[in-house]
């Protein structure tokens, strides 16, 4: 990884990419930290000492409590999660995705006009559940709080946007990235908070932990490089006077297909009743808040459902078995024992079936062994497994995406490898 970072700091073009990307960041978390308009920031400080602000959601979404940037890109994400789904329900949107790199630019741009409507809703929201800390208490001054968060939400998205199309990787996936990091070290503080080091069963305690995220990480890494290669020979054919084709070729398919957004498709939907109770601040709502949390059994299933809910969604974007099928017979090219056409691509399905159902179990297994962990050990960890398997596999993609760029130059020192 080191090495990989070593060389990409060598080329220019790519170290201002890097640069780029280390720039929005600051940027992004430089809004983090700028209060509302009118906020008491002694009011605030004193709510912050008693609000958690460890859960998993609160980092996911980044920004702090009275803050500008407080929904962070969670709007965006509800927004994507929202027209996926009406794209499968909605006969033009599913045309529109149909049409190529146009089709996708419309779809995104009412992505984002949902994802503002979405922000305005929630913002209103939030300036209610916090309204008691602004220093005066009038219309006016909960309008303007509401703007701030509502333009600090779309500034996040368009800075995701520049990051996706200026720097490495996806953009919404490197913010949510440095969301968390943002966010370990007060969750180990967190967790060493929770022990008492003069015992060595705590000590004990702390060293399985490690142990065991230890192990979690290779295992997240080990399954995020796996994948299926379905074997491709091609028919030979003569062009003039030229013979071509007769090769072997594969497919690959991943086992880890849907990536992290099955996860963070996930924990967003969970999450949804915890923004309604910011908005109506209801003791029932409170209550299916406090259930629904991933760390009480009935979240934890529930949480599970979606994660298998989500992966098998995202995978049936994500790979289009038919477009395959009929690309190989254009080309001339069989699966060994599958005939073209129609039995191709219901193998290919098949095994992408299969193979979605071995990556939903995984994520389900990294989400719930910290939460089992913790259940097991009596002490609060601090960091979880969603947080583990988003900030692996973001940092395994960008370092994909800087492995490709090297290559795309041909860049002698990492062909050497």
């Amino acid at each position: 990884m080191f090495k990989v970072f070593a060389n990409a700091w060598k080329v220019p073009d790519i170290r201002k990419k890097l640069f780029y990307a280390f720039l929005i960041v600051a940027i992004y978390r430089l809004a983090c930290h700028i209060p509302l308009p009118f906020m008491n920031l002694n009011a605030l400080q004193q709510y912050k000492l008693g609000e958690n602000t460890n859960t998993f959601y609160a980092i996911l979404i980044g920004g702090g409590i009275g803050t500008v940037a407080k929904m962070g890109i969670g709007p965006y994400i509800t927004s994507s999660i929202i027209m996926q789904l009406l794209t499968v329900a909605i006969p033009p949107l599913e045309q529109l995705q149909k049409e190529g790199e146009e089709g996708r630019k419309k779809i995104n741009q009412i992505t984002r006009i949902v994802a503002v409507a979405l922000s305005v809703i929630q913002g209103i929201g939030e300036v209610y559940s916090i309204h008691t800390l602004f220093s005066y208490q009038n219309i006016l001054v909960y309008i303007t709080a509401v703007v701030s968060m509502v333009t600090g939400t779309i500034i996040i998205m368009w800075l995701s946007e520049l990051l996706t199309e200026k720097a490495i990787g996806n953009g919404s996936s490197f913010i949510i990235f440095a969301n968390i990091l943002s966010g370990l070290p007060a969750g180990v503080r967190y967790m060493y908070m929770s022990i008492d080091l003069a015992n060595w069963v705590s000590i004990a305690k702390v060293a399985a932990v490690l142990v065991i995220f230890v192990a979690l990480v290779a295992f997240v890494i080990y399954i995020q490089d796996g994948e299926r290669r379905v074997p491709i020979t091609y028919s030979k054919k003569m062009v003039g006077r030229q013979m071509y084709g007769g090769s072997s070729s594969f497919i690959p398919i991943k086992v880890n297909i849907a990536g992290v957004m099955s996860i963070i498709f996930a924990i967003s939907l969970l999450q949804f009743p915890q923004v309604l109770n910011g908005f109506f601040n209801n003791p029932t709502l409170e209550n299916i808040v406090n259930i629904l949390n991933i760390s009480e059994p009935v979240g934890a299933l529930l949480y599970v459902f979606l994660i298998f809910c989500f992966t098998f969604f995202y995978t049936s974007f994500a790979i289009n078995p038919i477009e395959i099928a009929e690309n190989l017979k254009k080309n001339g090219g069989v699966i060994p024992a599958i005939r073209p056409g129609k039995p191709t691509s219901d193998f290919i399905q098949t095994s992408i079936d299969r193979l979605s159902w071995i990556g939903a179990l995984f994520y389900a297994i990294i989400a719930m062994i910290p939460v089992i962990v913790g259940w097991t050990l009596q002490m609060e960890l601090g960091v979880g497994g969603t947080t583990l398997l988003i900030v692996t596999g973001v940092a395994l993609e960008i370092m994909k995406q800087l492995e490709s760029q090297l290559l795309m130059r041909h860049y002698k020192g990492f062909l050497e490898q």
